[in-house]
């Protein structure tokens, strides 16, 4: 693959790990887009989001949509980075059909940042308001327990990013 083909950049890594910073970061470069989960699930379904469950069922909404439009993005020769969570063997299905469906390089970025630390982001985070979903502890604890990172089998080219500060 050459250097300039569009590459799909997918982010893996707890609640308040740094995705969100690394995308914006990440799509700083010049011809890529930054496609925020949040943003979108804020904007399309915010005032109906209340639990995990509607989290769930409305990412999946939301990825039914968005999934054709990352592929032709992709064929159009603009690399996507992909806001949204590969934290679950099921997230990164989904992710693996858009490279598959685009024949696109890809990159999984991965943050590795230890759960203390994110729950201290996530409770700053929450006192400063301007991230459009708040999380409990309780929310936090049972969202973490399904995070895994991806496994050699999963076929990803990785990206390690480690640190504990930020």
């Amino acid at each position: 693959m050459r250097d300039d083909e569009a590459t799909l950049h997918l982010l893996c890594g707890k609640i308040a790990s740094g995705k969100s910073t690394l995308a914006t970061a990440l799509g700083g470069a010049p011809g890529r887009v930054v496609l925020d989960q949040d943003a979108w699930l804020f904007g399309l379904f915010g005032d109906r989001m209340k639990t995990i469950d509607d989290y769930i069922a409305f990412s999946e909404r939301l990825r039914a949509l968005i999934g054709p439009h990352v592929v032709r993005l992709l064929h159009a020769g603009v690399a996507v980075v992909l806001d949204f969570p590969a934290n679950t063997p099921e997230d990164r299905t989904w992710m693996r059909s858009l490279i598959d469906a685009s024949g696109a390089r890809h990159l999984m970025h991965v943050l590795d940042v230890p759960t203390e630390v994110c729950w201290q982001r996530l409770q700053f985070r929450n006192a400063e308001g301007r991230h459009p979903f708040q999380a409990s502890r309780v929310q936090f604890d049972a969202i973490t327990r399904h995070f895994s990172v991806p496994k050699p089998e999963e076929g990803f080219d990785l990206v390690w990013h480690e640190g504990s500060d930020g």
